[in-house]
């Protein structure tokens, strides 16, 4: 799931400050605030934990947790191989957002549409199913064995 961060209302306006509000909506609780929004949108069975990274961006993960109820952990410094798949989608989203680019300049459209071609894309991970078949098969399977049957 990509999270669109919008610029913060001022953007442009008004001279960024040291230490003053991160105008270019990538703060921590504007950050909070998206990740809020679309974590919950899951399933419930699907958002028990969420890994980070060590990101001020991200100093929010309390605040986080009371409102999504889901754990938050960090990963160790230096130490990309806890966050395997985020740092493999990372290197097929520099296919679409090289690095340095100012990802601000796109809609949440356009961010929602590669997130829909990435999706898309088959995996070797996952036996060549595409992440939204792995998704679909992962949730019909939770949602069988949840369902009692009578014989």
């Amino acid at each position: 799931m990509l999270v669109h961060l919008p610029r913060a209302e001022g953007y442009g306006m008004v001279a960024p400050t040291k230490n003053g509000p991160p105008l270019g909506g990538y703060g921590a609780v504007a950050m909070k605030e998206a990740l809020v929004e679309t974590m919950t949108t899951l399933p419930e069975q699907l958002r028990r934990t969420l890994t980070w990274d060590r990101g001020k961006e991200l100093s929010q993960h309390a605040q986080f947790k009371i409102e999504t109820g889901i754990a938050v952990y960090f990963a160790d410094p230096q130490s990309p191989w806890q966050r395997g798949t985020n740092e493999n989608h990372n290197g097929l989203l520099r296919q679409y957002f090289p690095k340095g680019t100012d990802i601000s300049r796109w809609s949440n459209e356009e961010t929602q549409a590669v997130e829909a071609a990435l999706n898309s894309r088959p995996r070797k991970s996952l036996g060549w199913k595409t992440p939204a078949e792995a998704l679909d098969e992962h949730l019909r399977l939770l949602h069988q064995a949840g369902v009692a049957t009578t014989g």
